[in-house]
């Protein structure tokens, strides 16, 4: 039996499906809900409105952000506790049985049938979406530039993060490194450097695969919560984020 029944919402929504633009926004962790047939996989309603279920403000930006690059917008349905669309398939973190001090029931013990049936449904769809998108654009000659969007909470496991964002990358340097350089030209902005975060082959999946698999301008973008927690900040990250991918991108071209 599949995971989603029919009158389920699918495992991703689609923005700007025509954009004309050379960006193609991600949003791995943009929602906190879960399939019906998962209940609520032991978890507290409390807790599942907790960055552990989801990127808290990180969707209300990235559909701010796409009509303004023309971009299009690719967003996840369902929550990463389900299984996480930013991790590999073979990833301990993929179906986690512990997300920082909560633990996870739902997810202990999955035999591989479930496991195969929530990759199946949630997992496979999404990224066929984007590889489609991106074969589509490169069949027709055009560019593609990937930003892959998340948050992360001022406070982890007690620690305060001071920064109020942070421009992820691993392999292939030349946009996130132009990011930080626009964006700390801000003397009111603290930019982390692969902060909190870095990107690596174990811990994520879009920008590596998606990304640096295909020889893409790309960059992995956090920001903290608290500042995209309501309208005002998703729309203030969101004008500053067009300035400054734009003005990035004009220097990686200018440069090579």
């Amino acid at each position: 039996m599949p995971l989603l029944q029919p009158d389920e919402p699918p495992a991703f929504e689609v923005v700007n499906p025509d954009a004309t633009s050379r960006w193609v926004l991600t949003c791995d962790h943009a929602s906190a809900r879960l399939p019906l047939a998962l209940g609520d996989l032991g978890v507290s309603a409390s807790e599942r409105e907790r960055h552990i279920a989801w990127d808290i403000g990180i969707a209300g930006v990235a559909r701010q952000l796409a009509p303004r690059l023309d971009g299009f917008l690719i967003l996840a349905g369902y929550s990463r506790l389900a299984i996480d669309l930013n991790r590999p398939l073979s990833s301990p973190q993929s179906m986690v049985t512990l997300s920082e001090y909560t633990a996870i029931p739902g997810n202990q013990g999955l035999s591989t049938a479930d496991a195969a049936a929530r990759a199946e449904a949630l997992f496979q769809p999404y990224h066929a979406r984007i590889r489609a998108e991106l074969d589509r654009r490169q069949a027709a000659g055009r560019a593609s530039v990937l930003v892959s969007l998340h948050s992360f909470t001022p406070v982890f496991k007690g620690e305060r993060r001071s920064v109020h964002a942070g421009m992820l990358y691993n392999r292939d340097p030349r946009l996130g490194r132009a990011m930080l350089d626009v964006l700390r030209a801000d003397p009111g902005l603290v930019v982390g450097d692969n902060q909190p975060y870095a990107v690596n082959d174990d811990s994520d999946y879009t920008v590596v695969v998606h990304g640096e698999r295909r020889g893409l301008l790309h960059v992995e973008v956090e920001l903290r919560q608290d500042l995209i927690a309501d309208a005002t900040g998703q729309a203030a990250w969101a004008a500053r984020l067009t300035s400054a991918l734009e003005q990035a991108h004009a220097r990686v071209v200018s440069a090579s």
